[in-house]
């Protein structure tokens, strides 16, 4: 750290502002117009990531965000490096996800004049992230990264904008460093408990639904003890799986995409629901189905960090502002006597979700992605990481694959395309000693599969699998739904993407029966390259249990 009187550049001051607050990764597609901060950074101690595109690289950022509950950091150059970037920032948002994206600017004079790849920031992002400012001034750098961090991690985490204009960068600076940023941890109120305490103790059939950021290894733990001393049964939201050991007694399922219709009823019936952390959107909430807007049939807890959010959809009868962390802490120490009726409910919603969950589906096709996810479920370390985008591939691992340990899961829940390679990039920066696999439709891979190099070029072990139905399979649902027999635009011809993976220099496996799985895996995580395991399956396999064909044949005729 400098002292507050020593002299250095601005981006030299910037790059000591990361490494205060804790920054150890940083992730980016270099630019000229933030040359002095790579330079910068090269001196550092922080490890940089050059990326293939911008759109991988803010992906990996917010990966690390949603992993470490720290804000993940980015470094794109101004107009279209910036532009790639933002689908990144949509994810942070929705997923209420920590970052930072730093966005190279034109020259201050140069302003108004639409210069040279010249953009409006504040006007871009301004509905999406939750701050977006220019780095006028060399003299408040230490000011606004301070600020940047405190305003991406509170309350109800999410991105933050920060450009730098490109003179400013190399101007000479002694103002003092900030200290290292510190999250707000707010807590519920002793009468805040004892009503919750008073509402719960009125319900026969109460259920927990956990979701949300924020949360952490300890909170997770205390809360699987509080449901394991009382009985209650515990659901996860939507993409949100590690939260809860599936494993546990009084877990009762996820509600996301092609969740348990048991689950969904069960959820419907219950006289008391808990929602700590997350918001209940439109997919955990299935439809906005589950409980009423604005105001629900069952007595209606709200936990959630940030204090905009309650109330904004549901009216709850008990709003509580905290974080889950805090929140967990406060039930613990609450006298909440267990009830037989109680254990008995989550029991047998335990027992829903593993009939639901064990056996794969019989589905068309020799190779049933239904038993990959089985199998992998049974062989894979604890630890292991499962990075994933969006498509309804992700409808088997939601199913069939289950989450044992906190951070399991990097997936968004705004179920965009093209997220699965980088956040197993970012996730085996991040942890190298862990298994990382990123599972990955064919059309969804293919949104960010240059970041496959960035895997090589790092050296880094992650195994791919692409799960390959030549078409763009939610969209062919939907569009059978809708029009059915009248194909357009969901085809996809795909490349070898074995062959992919070999021009890359990495390794690559192609399968196409289930049973020549497990031995192709094991080669894969022999070589200790990046790998790709491309899987063939049947396209008349659209959901677990669901054809296709089927699907077609009971949709209404065509306008």
């Amino acid at each position: 750290m400098h002292a507050p009187t020593s002299v250095r550049s601005v981006a030299r001051a910037l790059v000591d502002q990361l490494r205060l607050h804790g920054v150890r990764h940083v992730f980016t597609v270099p630019g000229e117009s933030f040359l002095p901060v790579l330079d910068a950074l090269g001196g550092s101690d922080i490890e940089v990531t050059a990326c293939r595109q911008e759109g991988g690289a803010a992906m990996m950022a917010e990966a690390i965000g949603k992993a470490t509950g720290r804000p993940g950091i980015c470094f794109v150059t101004r107009g279209p490096g910036a532009t790639n970037g933002a689908p990144a920032l949509h994810i942070a948002q929705q997923d209420s996800t920590p970052m930072i994206l730093f966005v190279g600017q034109i020259e201050r004079g140069h302003r108004g004049r639409e210069a040279f790849q010249e953009m409006d920031y504040r006007a871009l992002f301004g509905s999406t992230a939750k701050w977006v400012d220019e780095l006028d001034d060399g003299a408040r750098v230490a000011e606004l990264v301070s600020r940047a961090f405190h305003v991406a991690t509170a309350g109800r985490p999410g991105p933050v904008v920060l450009s730098l204009p490109k003179d400013v960068l190399s101007e000479l600076t002694a103002a003092p460093d900030a200290a290292p940023f510190r999250t707000t941890e707010t807590a519920p109120g002793e009468a805040e408990m004892e009503v919750l305490s008073a509402l719960l103790e009125t319900a026969r059939n109460p259920l927990f639904v956990l979701g949300g950021s924020r949360w952490n290894v300890d909170a997770r733990a205390r809360f699987m003890a509080f449901a394991e001393r009382t009985g209650v049964a515990v659901a996860t939201s939507y993409r949100r799986l590690p939260l809860f050991d599936p494993m546990h007694p009084c877990y009762a399922g996820d509600l996301g995409l092609g969740a348990n219709p048991k689950l969904v009823e069960r959820a419907r019936q219950a006289d008391f629901i808990a929602l700590v952390g997350g918001r209940l959107g439109e997919i955990p909430s299935q439809g906005y189905r589950v409980l009423d807007v604005p105001r629900p049939r069952q007595a209606f807890v709200h936990v959630h960090p940030g204090a905009e959010e309650l109330g904004r959809v549901y009216q709850p009868d008990l709003a509580i502002h905290a974080t889950p962390a805090r929140f967990v802490e406060a039930l613990a120490d609450r006298p909440i006597a267990a009830r037989p009726e109680w254990r008995g409910e989550a029991e047998a919603a335990h027992r829903d979700y593993l009939a639901f969950s064990e056996t794969p589906t019989d589905d068309p096709g020799a190779l049933n992605l239904g038993a990959v996810m089985a199998w992998l479920r049974d062989a894979l370390p604890a630890d292991a990481i499962l990075c994933n985008g969006a498509g309804n591939y992700a409808s088997w691992i939601h199913r069939f694959f289950r989450f044992r340990a906190f951070g399991a899961h990097v997936a968004p829940t705004s179920a965009s395309m093209g997220y699965g390679m980088p956040a197993a990039v970012a996730m085996q920066r991040l942890y190298p000693g862990r298994l990382v696999l990123c599972v990955a439709g064919d059309g969804d891979f293919l949104m960010n599969g240059q970041e496959f190099a960035t895997a090589v070029q790092y050296d880094l072990p992650i195994v791919c699998i692409v799960c390959d139905n030549s078409m763009y399979g939610t969209i062919r649902m939907h569009q059978e739904r809708e029009f059915p027999g009248r194909v357009v635009a969901t085809s996809l011809r795909n490349p070898d993407f074995a062959a992919y993976a070999r021009a890359f220099g990495g390794h690559g496996e192609t399968v196409e029966r289930t049973q020549d799985f497990p031995d192709a895996f094991a080669r894969a995580r022999a070589t200790g390259m990046p790998s790709i395991v491309h899987l063939k399956t049947d396209p008349d396999a659209i959901l677990p249990g669901v054809r296709l064909s089927a699907m077609r044949a009971k949709a209404p005729a065509a306008r």
